[in-house]
């Protein structure tokens, strides 16, 4: 405006002034009672769900991770050096559930600085404490919450710590969760293993021990398992998880997330790299899921870091939708 309008300037003046008297008039009329303005926030786990219903949460990010054991004589590729990577690589994919494998102590120890806003679960497979690798279960806080857990060993004394069975070479084990989606409501099973690279009737007979004990842990929940089979599509292991019939004792065979995925499979075919290339014919790493679980997608990411990889495998990584996410959050079972 230019001063050379002296009435127009009093004439806003005026207009300002009813307007603001009328809008103050409103917020009185519209106010709730003083005992109730103060709207309390959400809780901290919550704020990333709040407002999202459970028919359109984001679909469940699950991941097999085998990390390469710390090892000096890998030099360049030990882990110290790949650390900052693996972490990076779980970070940028927006993994919720990791199961990893040939974790060390201070390796996860490593990943927990790294990997804020992570919980894990397992234990070492030498000793049921802290002794030798780990087949953890990495899993998001703010978007599951840990219902029940537990380890057994790949043996046929399964809760004995580490015991050994059949022709293996050395302690494997499986650890176990049950989660809930706080997105949800779904609860499942997630189940998280290791097999053994040199026995053959021990990877056999380990697969037959986890689809028995899967059954009496999922109780009827969806499940998720993740792992280096240490064995390929064509393999008698892979047959007795996801074909065979075992009895009524056993879960229903398992479907794989590579073949059940709606969009097809992303990345390259095989997961396994010695930390040189990506060898075809070599897909021992696996996401694969009970029929209540939806595979929306599945990859195996051939991420590396300018020619080098964070491991001697690579990532799977599956999107998934885990029971009826509708019947969930009413509280019915999450099947």
């Amino acid at each position: 405006m230019g001063n050379d309008e002296p009435r127009r300037i009093r004439g806003g003046r005026a207009m300002m002034r009813r307007a603001v008297s009328l809008g103050a008039s409103a917020l009185l009329a519209c106010a709730p009672p003083a005992a109730t303005r103060a709207t309390p926030q959400p809780a901290a786990t919550d704020r990333a769900t709040a407002g999202t219903s459970p028919a359109t949460a984001a679909p469940l990010r699950v991941m097999s991770f085998n990390l390469r054991l710390d090892l000096a004589s890998d030099g360049p590729n030990a882990w110290p050096y790949r650390r900052d990577w693996v972490a990076s690589l779980v970070r940028f994919h927006d993994a919720d559930v990791v199961g990893v494998q040939e974790a060390l102590a201070p390796m996860l120890v490593d990943l927990d600085a790294r990997l804020p806003g992570f919980a894990r679960v397992g234990v070492g497979r030498a000793d049921g404490r802290a002794g030798g690798e780990f087949s953890a279960i990495l899993y998001r806080t703010d978007r599951v919450a840990l219902l029940d857990q537990g380890t057994f060993w790949l043996s046929p004394t399964p809760e004995v710590p580490g015991s050994k069975g059949w022709d293996t070479a050395i302690e494997r084990v499986a650890t176990w969760a049950r989660f809930r989606d706080r997105r949800t409501g779904c609860a499942f099973l997630h189940l998280n293993t290791h097999f053994d690279h040199v026995g053959e009737q021990a990877r056999q007979e380990s697969a037959r021990l986890i689809r028995r004990r899967l059954r009496s842990l999922a109780a009827g929940l969806p499940v998720v398992l993740t792992g280096d089979l240490n064995a390929d599509p064509r393999s008698a292991p892979y047959r007795i998880l996801t074909r065979d019939t075992l009895g009524a004792d056993a879960l229903a065979p398992l479907a794989d997330a590579f073949e059940r995925s709606a969009t097809g499979h992303y990345g390259p075919t095989s997961s396994w790299t010695a930390f040189k290339a990506i060898e075809p014919g070599r897909r021992i790493d696996y996401v694969l899921v009970s029929p209540a679980v939806r595979v929306l997608a599945h990859g195996i990411l051939p991420d590396s870091w300018d020619g080098r990889f964070p491991s001697d495998h690579l990532p799977v990584l599956a999107r998934l939708t885990v029971g009826d996410p509708g019947r969930c959050d009413s509280g019915a079972p999450g099947r």
